[in-house]
């Protein structure tokens, strides 16, 4: 027996880590290399926690994820608050809660420098009424109600202009346990314009003592019962669905009211409740009601989609429960309407700007093992990752000319994805491929045996490999020298995990965090070079 027959360096079992590479094990009992502070602080802020993963529950991977932000607050605490404001501003993450605690974490944690930053960060960051209550629930329970905080919460009231302040008091009136009442008592801001003033005493006490247009147009809608008087109200002062009486939303006409200002993210939360109540299906061709000129218009207006700042995921969502004709947290049915799935459809590529063909010879590695479909995205209920990447990998080939679909497990499916297929039904085909263990070197090791010559691998996982006889790292290395010197990887992360497939000390390695509009962009760039 030869010593080379027992230890081979370029063929190591997942379950064991590459001699001398560092390599640690994850959560699903293989061996990978662990991303460092910086970047974990990355995949929280954008990927965030609140779900879990198939392999470790959400408060487990919370707490590593908040334990890592406050090492990076000793760290380097202003450089943190800057990431902070980076990707909730950018809107690089689907959901802005990760970086409401981050930055919360940061007012507690931080030394003087950094709190104040915090506390100046706090409108940029915070820019509803929503984001504000969860900010103060964090820092509630945090710390205590110190004078930095009470001054930045009240900075957030009279940052605003008298119509944005009017808007956000009626259309986020209060969110968990947490009203404006609560927090203008806590903070106590010097108003700085009388109107201000007139707005924090209605708040406090609902007593009006200004010419406030639409604070009295709502308390006047809430007096109405004449629907044609109220719909009126709601288009002439652009009254928010949050304000209208619950009695009111059962009724079709407020609804097609409603559309007429509605926002983007609003409507996209609401297009069951539209088909539900008949809004979308009236008229005598169904699908071509105005309701449904309205919001397919709206959908297909890329000044829109860009001013209303939507993640792609949160089109994505949308397209995956309205098109599925149920809700995925409630019991609500409803009939899709085609015209708007195919709107959603358009829009989700739109929302991806500026995104250039390479014209490189592609290999797009789909994980649809079983922890990519049992781990959500972004705690965005009815997405999962294995959905998620689907789509991705379509953006990307409805740019590029030579592209290799292969979804894997611990075996390799190869996938025909045309640029004409709509995202639902991209979905629906994942839905159904794979589910196994999770071997991420398969597609690679894949393209050796079929003798693929390529110029990269695109690899969508949550880096939990650990069923194969090979690492990533080492059949990159073998595929270099039996195909292509120069083959380039991407590892595009789908979970907030410590632990990544990709080498950090390979220069043809890419790392990429979550997929917001830069994302085709930025890998393109990559390996454009």
């Amino acid at each position: 027996m030869k010593y080379t027959q027992l230890f081979q360096p370029n063929k190591t079992r997942q379950t064991q880590p590459i001699a001398g590479s560092g390599q640690t094990m994850n959560h699903a009992g293989g061996f990978s290399w662990s991303v460092d502070r910086w970047e974990l602080v990355d995949r929280y802020l954008i990927l965030g926690s609140e779900t879990g993963t198939y392999y470790v529950g959400a408060k487990a991977l919370t707490e590593m994820n908040a334990k890592n932000v406050i090492e990076a607050i000793k760290e380097d605490g202003e450089r943190l608050v800057s990431r902070i404001v980076e990707v909730s501003t950018k809107n690089l993450a689907p959901k802005n809660d990760a970086a409401i605690f981050a930055l919360a974490l940061v007012t507690t944690y931080g030394d003087e420098v950094a709190r104040k930053a915090a506390y100046g960060a706090v409108p940029l960051v915070c820019r509803t009424g929503t984001h504000l209550f969860a900010f103060a629930e964090a820092c509630d329970s945090l710390r205590g109600w110190g004078r930095g905080l009470r001054k930045a919460v009240g900075n957030w009231y009279n940052s605003k202009s008298v119509d944005e302040l009017a808007y956000g008091l009626i259309k986020y009136q209060a969110r968990g346990g947490w009203s404006h009442r609560d927090l203008l008592r806590l903070s106590h801001p010097v108003a700085v314009t009388a109107d201000h003033n007139a707005l924090f005493k209605w708040a406090t006490s609902k007593e009006l003592t200004a010419d406030i247009p639409l604070i009295g147009a709502v308390l006047a809608l809430k007096e109405t019962d004449d629907l044609q008087t109220a719909c009126a109200l709601i288009r002439e002062f652009r009254i928010p669905r949050e304000a209208v009486p619950t009695e009111m939303l059962a009724e079709p006409l407020i609804w097609e009211a409603l559309l007429d200002d509605m926002p983007l993210t609003a409507m996209l939360r609401n297009l069951g409740n539209l088909s539900k109540l008949g809004v979308l299906r009236k008229g005598v061709f169904v699908g071509h009601s105005q309701a449904v000129e309205k919001v397919v218009s709206a959908l297909e207006s890329p000044i829109r989609l860009r001013k209303s700042r939507i993640h792609p995921i949160s089109i994505l969502s949308a397209l995956n429960t309205y098109a599925s004709g149920h809700g995925f947290r409630g019991t609500g049915t409803w009939k899709p309407v085609q015209r708007v799935i195919d709107a959603l459809d358009r829009a989700f590529y739109d929302s991806f700007a500026n995104v250039e063909p390479t014209g490189k010879r592609l290999v797009l590695g789909l994980d649809v093992s079983g922890s990519m479909s049992g781990t959500s995205v972004s705690g965005i209920a009815g997405l999962d990752c294995r959905s998620a990447c689907g789509a991705m990998a379509l953006v990307t080939s409805a740019k590029e000319d030579v592209v290799t679909h292969l979804a894997f497990d611990t075996k390799v499916y190869e996938l025909t994805l045309k640029r004409s297929m709509r995202l639902d039904n991209v979905v629906s085909l994942l839905s159904k491929t794979g589910g196994g263990g999770t071997d991420c070197a398969a597609p690679i090791q894949y393209a050796i045996k079929k003798k693929m010559d390529v110029d990269a691998f695109v690899i969508y996982t949550d880096s939990e490999t650990w069923q194969g006889s090979q690492h990533p790292a080492q059949a990159m290395t073998e595929y270099r020298k039996k195909m292509n010197p120069k083959a380039k990887l991407v590892v595009v992360a789908m979970a907030s995990t410590r632990t990544t497939i990709a080498d950090p000390g390979d220069a043809l390695t890419l790392n990429v965090v979550g997929f917001d509009a830069s994302v085709p962009a930025l890998i393109g760039q990559f390996l454009a070079k």
